[in-house]
């Protein structure tokens, strides 16, 4: 297929000549990297798989067909932790009014009840896996609203789709709902039949300061050990000091020695706190073994949100700090032209870049590329996903950038990706396909 480089070799096997790579996400032992953290190799590429990474200008590999990709930079496919795919592109039928995070709860409620049937559901979330794909995403784990009667709508629906796109992206999905719902002596045994017959092996709710709080903590571990299930929450979604369901979240862990992984999304609260009690719920977090997803674009929608008031901040957990500390973050796509979120297209690319500019990534460490590649997978349990290492599949995002400036500076729309070796096309879908649903609604 012809690039903006010289043609990849249609064979399986090649060389990608003069990469620039982050050193962060190559397993190939200690490498040379620049002020960027970018190191420039030579990656050899056989049958789908790659078979070496060197140093660029290697002469071992001088005699075979290559690809000069004159130190543009060279990513593995990405890793989107945290996404709603059930709820995407349902804006032009249902949008926020005013643009609040209550806006977006109720109009999403009324577009469910009216609208989410097997058909609108499977439609939508495939469009939206068609994108994370042309993008260069590898690996998504969406969260799937499951209340009343959509639980034996949507978990169906994601099984056959996770089938139907297994080689392409490994999907993963947790059940969402608010952790009130387990007021409900029915929900759970509702969910966790689901979660048995067409999920995976995660719970997960939507955390906030009620006072029934800890007890439905002690359910949903309790469950959660009891089934092998990982957890994964929505969390502090607010600009509230006084929501502090991290900390209550972190607390249940330890106290039931939870053995699995833990993902928490959102926090947006927690870099809202005092800088005593930051520290302390930082400390927990880290203790109890918990890894953090921000949302910046999403959360920079919705948060601070006042009619005829510029926003005084934005939205963002304190990300920094909490990697200061050993935590585990990553940066997500989330909502996707929904009522929390009017834009967006799954692509990662985006999130990096968009998130370097709200979370102020520059001037900081130089292995931020991590968060939507490595450490994501980590979080999903994917064995050599996020990672360019020899003996893994030669699933590859590579652009024109030579730099970080250069990459933050573009959409990257030129990117060519590799999957097993081999340039995919990176037509994205038309909305027009959507037109029947957005129609039909009511």
């Amino acid at each position: 297929m012809t690039t903006g480089f010289a043609a990849i070799p249609a064979s399986g096997s090649y060389v990608l000549r003069n990469a620039r790579a982050p050193a962060c996400l190559v397993e190939a032992g200690t490498l040379a990297s620049d002020r960027d953290g970018l190191a420039l190799l030579d990656i050899a590429l056989e049958d789908g798989i790659v078979a070496s990474v060197l140093p660029a200008g290697t002469p071992a590999l001088d005699r075979a067909a290559a690809c000069d990709l004159d130190g543009g930079i060279v990513l593995p496919r990405l890793v989107d932790v945290h996404t709603h795919l059930d709820k995407g592109h349902i804006w032009p039928r249902r949008p926020n009014p005013d643009g609040s995070f209550m806006g977006a709860l109720n109009a999403v409620a009324a577009d469910r009840e009216a609208n989410w049937s097997a058909e609108d559901v499977r439609a939508r979330m495939e469009f939206g896996l068609r994108c994370a794909y042309a993008h260069g995403t590898a690996a998504i784990r969406t969260h799937l609203d499951s209340l009343g009667k959509q639980i034996g709508i949507s978990w169906p629906v994601y099984a056959e789709l996770r089938a139907e796109w297994a080689g392409r992206i490994a999907l993963q999905a947790s059940p969402l709902f608010g952790v009130d719902a387990l007021a409900d002596p029915a929900h759970l045994p509702a969910i966790v039949r689901a979660v048995t017959a067409h999920g995976d092996n995660l719970l997960g709710a939507v955390t906030y300061m009620i006072p029934e709080l800890d007890a439905a903590l002690d359910t949903l571990f309790r469950s959660a050990i009891e089934h092998g299930f990982e957890l994964d929450f929505h969390v502090d979604e607010t600009n509230d000091p006084a929501a502090r369901s991290l900390e209550h979240i972190a607390d249940a862990a330890l106290r039931h020695r939870f053995p699995g992984r833990i993902l928490a999304g959102h926090c947006c609260s927690l870099a809202l706190q005092q800088p005593q009690d930051e520290a302390r719920i930082i400390a927990k977090v880290r203790e109890a073994g918990i890894a953090v997803v921000s949302l910046p674009m999403c959360n920079m929608y919705l948060q601070d949100r006042q009619p005829g008031r510029t926003p005084r901040w934005r939205g963002v957990t304190a990300l920094h700090e909490l990697k200061a500390a050993g935590v585990p973050v990553t940066i997500a796509s989330d909502n996707t032209r929904d009522p929390f979120y009017a834009y967006g297209d799954l692509d990662l690319v985006e999130t990096l870049r968009e998130g370097t500019r709200i979370l102020q990534l520059d001037h900081s460490d130089r292995d931020w590329a991590k968060a939507i590649a490595a450490t994501p997978a980590d979080v999903m349990g994917l064995s050599g996903v996020g990672r360019i290492a020899v003996g893994g599949s030669a699933d590859l995002i590579l652009t024109r950038a030579r730099d970080w400036t250069e990459f933050f500076a573009r959409p990257q729309a030129d990117r060519t990706v590799l999957v097993a070796g081999r340039a995919i096309d990176r037509s994205l879908p038309d909305y027009r396909e959507l037109d029947r649903l957005m129609a039909s609604a009511t």
